[in-house]
């Protein structure tokens, strides 16, 4: 069943994209998937938004390595080619980008996992921080031609006023 987001988030999504219901593209875990309308090789590239609330003593670089782990966890060969900090005071996020050999439906794939974390504060009790995770995820080939797409959707992204799920 889809997860919600711990605290309301508000976001544009790149023309042609469409949202879709995450329990019937086998994304249960998120709260919100988006589809590139152009498959490439038979693998849809997506967006996905999920995020939980983080422990006082957590930081994003611990998150984003727990991450890491749960790719390694179901099966899939991972190597993180870039990790940065981005945001700022107020709103500290990192990104990484995640090179990653799986198996997808019985193919054998070579993806791009672009990663964004988002700590916000909970506006109904300011004392919990919350991450919320973005996640790019394309083929290797066609990850240039959608990143844009990523980081002007990222760009759009803001606390809201109401929850998304």
């Amino acid at each position: 069943m889809a997860t919600t987001l711990p605290v309301a988030i508000e976001f544009e999504l790149p023309h042609g994209w469409r949202a879709a219901p995450p329990d019937e593209v086998g994304a249960p875990d998120t709260a919100f998937i988006a589809l590139h309308p152009q498959p490439d090789a038979g693998f849809t590239a997506n967006i996905t938004i999920d995020g939980e609330y983080l422990p006082d003593s957590a930081t994003l670089r611990e998150i984003a390595d727990g991450s890491v782990a749960r790719v390694r966890k179901a099966g899939a060969v991972v190597e993180i080619t870039d990790r940065r900090e981005m945001g700022s005071k107020e709103v500290p996020g990192l990104i990484q980008k995640l090179a990653i050999a799986a198996t997808v439906s019985g193919v054998p794939r070579d993806l791009v996992q672009t990663q964004a974390y988002l700590c916000l504060l909970d506006v109904a009790d300011p004392h919990k921080r919350a991450v919320i995770r973005l996640v790019l995820t394309s083929t290797a080939a066609q990850h240039q031609a959608v990143v844009g797409d990523f980081e002007d959707f990222v760009r759009t992204v803001r606390p809201g006023t109401r929850a998304v799920s």
